[in-house]
This record gives C-alpha cells, structure tokens and sequence, in this order.
C-alpha cells in the first residue's frame, strides 16, 4: 500500500512535466525543428543526469548493459517519433493516439474481465479523438504518434525490467546516455541544431529538466512499485494533460467529442487504478 502510495503522485507529477515541456518543446520547433529539439532535450538530460547521479558504471553486469542499452534505444525511438509527430498534429491528439501502445500493453497483461472493460474504454476514447470526417487529417502525424505508442510500450516493460535488477537512478542515467548516442547521428545530418542561441538553449535545458531528467526518473520509481498494466493504465491521463497544456501554453483547442474522447480515457485510467487497489486491500486481508 504504500509502495503504491508513493508511486502514484510521483507518476502524476511525471505527466504535469512531461506535457508542460512538450508545450515548451513545441515553441522551438520553428528554430530547430523536432529533430534539434528531442535532441537538445535527451542530450542535456544525459548530461545533467550524468552528473549528478554518477553511476558507478564499472560495476554494471553485462545484463545491466544490455538492459540500460534496450531501455535507451526504445527512449530514444519513442521521443523522436513523437516529436515528429506533434510538429503535425495537436498535442493533446497526439498523446491519445499515443496511447494506443500502452493501452494494448495493459491488454495484452489483463487477467480480468474488468481490466479489459477499462482499457476498451480507453479504446473508444482514443477512436473518437481522430477527426475522421475532416478532410485535412494529417495521415502522417498520426501514424507516427501510434508508432511512438508502440515504442512506449517497449519503455514501459524494459523500465519494470531494469528497474528490478539495478538502482532506478543508474538505470535512467545509463539509458538517456545510450538515447543519445541513438540521437547524435540523426542531429548531425538534420543540422537544424546549429542554428542554436543562447535563448534557444535555455529553453532547451528547461525541456531537458521537465521532459526527461525530472519524469524518467520519477517513472522509473514508479516502475519499481506498480505492476506494468496498472502503470499503463494510469499513464492515460497523459491525453488530458496533453490536451490542457496544449490549450493554455500553445492555443490548441479541441472539439467537444474530442473532450468527451479523452474523458474516456480517464474514466478508464481511474477505474483501473482505484479497482486495482481495491483489489490489493482484498487479497492482504485475506
């Protein structure tokens, strides 16, 4: 119980500065592009993460390398394409349709008829956020925020895997320094990130803090305390949170059914969390 009551807050908090630097993100598109951007963003967050946690990397099996190194690579995947996406679709969009990935996940991990219940809803709530009847649909930015939810998957089980053999901070630090030996190669040839000024990189250093550095770390807590469907679940409050950051920092509204979409996605995210505790309460008094 209280493993469980640490770890909800902190993935909370994860999603207010995840969303909150993507908002932040997003205004940098126009200097330097998505590409600059997430690489600005992982880079600087490896930097930090590096320096202030200071893994003892001598020390690390070759199964922690390995780990740490899938860990990094599905990070890296996943930030990158969905950066790319939301320089073409809304936010708040493009983290529903995100979502897709750790919605089949908990699927895929459902033992009970009532789990599968809360994560169809959620699937409805990611169907109808799709302007399917307009006719400037962007194919190419959903398609790549599904994708991204697809690596998102892949981060959440390698996180619950690494964070059971290795401490959380090693393993977050050692994965953003493999995301960006992933990244470097792509900034090199994109060259957007050269047009970078001082301005550009403190902003960039705040998306590296509440983007990655701050929520990772936090996520990976999480990680270690909940189990990886009722973490998936939770994480579909992301949409929301997309979608008011969207509307208050970047003045991307949404219609009324898309609203009704991402309440479904809540409304699945709060009974899969509060029924799974009750669930837990059960089987320790038993």
């Amino acid at each position: 119980m209280k493993k469980s009551n640490v770890a909800i807050p902190a993935t909370l908090l994860a999603i207010i500065c995840v969303q909150g630097g993507a908002s932040i993100a997003k205004q940098l598109f126009p200097a330097i592009g998505a590409i600059g951007t997430v690489s600005l963003r992982i880079v600087l967050s490896a930097v930090l993460l590096t320096l202030i946690n200071r893994p003892k990397f001598l020390q690390f099996t070759k199964q922690k390398w390995k780990y740490c190194a899938l860990y990094g690579i599905g990070l890296a995947a996943m930030n990158l394409i969905f950066y790319m996406a939301i320089q073409r679709i809304p936010l708040g969009l493009a983290v529903t349709v995100e979502f897709a990935g750790p919605l089949f996940l908990a699927l895929a991990l459902s033992r009970k008829l009532l789990d599968v219940v809360w994560a169809l809803l959620a699937c409805i709530g990611i169907l109808l956020i799709v302007p399917w009847q307009s006719n400037h649909i962007d194919l190419t930015g959903l398609g790549l925020a599904f994708l991204a939810g697809m690596f998102w998957a892949g981060y959440i089980v390698m996180g619950g895997k690494v964070s059971k053999i290795m401490d959380g901070k090693d393993a977050v630090t050692t994965g953003m320094l493999f995301a960006s030996l992933v990244i470097i190669p792509f900034t090199i040839w994109d060259g957007a990130v050269f047009n970078l000024t001082p301005t550009l990189f403190i902003k960039g250093l705040g998306v590296a803090i509440l983007s990655s550095a701050l929520p990772f770390s936090l996520e990976m807590m999480a990680l270690k305390r909940l189990p990886a469907k009722t973490f998936s679940i939770l994480m579909s409050l992301e949409p929301a949170f997309a979608a008011f950051s969207g509307l208050l920092f970047l003045s991307e509204s949404l219609t009324f059914l898309q609203w009704i979409s991402i309440a479904c996605v809540i409304a699945a995210s709060i009974g899969t969390t509060v029924f799974s505790k009750i669930s837990v309460e059960q089987d320790g008094n038993s």
